[in-house]
């Protein structure tokens, strides 16, 4: 007996919202974790916030959370939330034809070019300057992140392609002359870098429930050394990346209780969802559950912003 089909697109993506965000702006800073398709928690997120008039005056991401900085960045409610939950499986976005023009598991060239003519990007919003865009990549030299910043950096799709291009499976991507790849290597969560710029006012959007820690084991150290033999600083950042996201994860839910920041976390059903993941109804219930739970918040967000 033949299995059930597998829905290719997301079988209500015609109901994600398609409008633009006001000109107001939101004193802060909006920080927003990566996570692959996890990330698409966040795009319904930063839509409610758009939607709820919250337009914060500073957005830091890493990886999928610097896509997603981009289009909250130029005020389009549901641009990124389409992508993914409408080219999940086309192989221009993922897929072979996304390996080869773009040299890893994301087809940059297809975000950045095709589909970009079907819902243009609005670069005259985005390059406004009325609010600050960070995109957070990792330098393969010292292991070190790097911070690169709409409006100070020559390419800033470049800088989003280095932040969102995974390690092992993406060739590494060029940034004012020097090489870089996936910004969760060296910063997986930034508040410290919004706490560190002034930002009194701090939101967090979490990929992972509270309480979620990493198994910190190092068994596939040799391998990762060998892998990145020539960037050895880089390759060590690697082997305790898990270390590191436990600690900060650890900082942030201690800043968050203490009211320092505020962060917006999914339930439990997210660490079921894969970086990769393919299953587009539940990736559509992922995109459901962010509008939700920013929905439920949306009183203690204006709360912690107006104190």
């Amino acid at each position: 007996m033949a299995g059930k089909k597998e829905n290719k697109v997301w079988s209500k993506v015609g109901k994600i919202p398609k409008k633009y965000a006001s000109d107001n702006i939101t004193k802060g800073c909006l920080v927003l974790e990566g996570g692959a398709f996890r990330g698409v928690f966040t795009n319904a997120v930063v839509d409610y916030l758009m939607y709820s008039d919250i337009n914060l005056e500073c957005v830091i991401g890493v990886s999928a959370g610097a896509l997603n900085g981009l289009n909250y960045t130029a005020g389009q409610i549901g641009r990124g939330g389409r992508v993914n939950l409408t080219y999940r499986h086309d192989s221009r976005y993922v897929g072979l034809k996304a390996a080869r023009s773009s040299k890893g598991v994301y087809g940059f060239d297809f975000v950045f070019n095709e589909f970009n003519e079907i819902e243009p990007l609005n670069e005259e919003r985005l390059n406004s300057g009325r609010q600050r865009l960070v995109a957070v990549a990792t330098a393969m030299k010292d292991g070190k992140p790097a911070y690169f910043e709409l409006g100070k950096t020559p390419d800033i799709y470049q800088a989003v392609r280095a932040s969102a291009s995974m390690p092992f499976v993406s060739k590494p991507v060029i940034v004012e002359g020097e090489k870089y790849l996936d910004g969760g290597s060296g910063d997986k969560i930034p508040f410290q870098w919004a706490l560190d710029q002034g930002y009194d006012k701090v939101i967090v959007v979490s990929t992972r429930s509270k309480g979620y820690r990493k198994d910190e084991s190092t068994k596939n150290a040799d391998r990762v050394r060998r892998f990145y033999s020539r960037y050895p600083e880089f390759a060590e950042g690697l082997v305790n990346v898990n270390h590191f996201e436990n600690t900060q994860r650890e900082e942030m839910e201690r800043l968050a209780d203490e009211g320092k920041i505020y962060v917006i976390y999914p339930d439990e059903f997210i660490n079921e969802v894969g970086r990769l993941e393919g299953d587009m109804e539940k990736l559509g219930h992922l995109y459901y559950l962010g509008y939700k739970i920013t929905k439920e918040h949306i009183g203690e967000i204006r709360d912690f912003l107006s104190k």
